[in-house]
């Protein structure tokens, strides 16, 4: 890779990492104007949330008040100029009502792949995968399999 390539690369990374470490674990939702750009689009949507700047400021709202400690942990990082893809670790305590399931006071540990593309400095697409059917089995509201 060119050098200008993985400077690129590089600087994308540290403003991912930015991203999970002071807007999702340190609560800091004001940073998203920062971070994502006017135009952002989310392409993992959760229903009723914009697939927007905005609605990524819902969608981690409503995690917040569902899994008050939620934490992402970053287990691997990897960029390509202007794509940056993560493997993480959601951590998270269910305390208050998520997608219409009450709060069940269970410990949830699930997984999720990020990768997002940016432009100058600022996110503009993100494209996730995350476990939702783990989530749902630590929640007690499907069955583990042969269950």
């Amino acid at each position: 890779m060119a050098e200008d390539g993985k400077r690129a690369s590089d600087s994308n990374k540290a403003l991912l990492q930015r991203f999970y470490d002071e807007v999702i674990n340190g609560r800091n939702l004001d940073l998203i104007d920062e971070l994502l750009s006017d135009d952002f689009v989310e392409h993992e949507e959760f229903p009723g949330i914009p697939p927007t700047r905005e609605g990524v400021r819902q969608t981690f709202s409503m995690f917040y008040a569902a899994f008050p400690d939620i934490h992402f942990r970053v287990d691997d990082m990897l960029a390509e100029a202007d794509l940056v893809a993560a493997r993480v670790t959601v951590t998270g305590t269910h305390e208050g009502a998520f997608m219409g399931i009450p709060a069940t006071g269970r410990s949830v540990e699930i997984a999720v792949m990020d990768m997002v593309g940016y432009r100058d400095g600022k996110a503009t697409a993100h494209w996730g995968l995350s476990d939702m059917v783990t989530l749902l089995q630590q929640l007690g509201v499907m069955p583990p399999p042969g269950g």
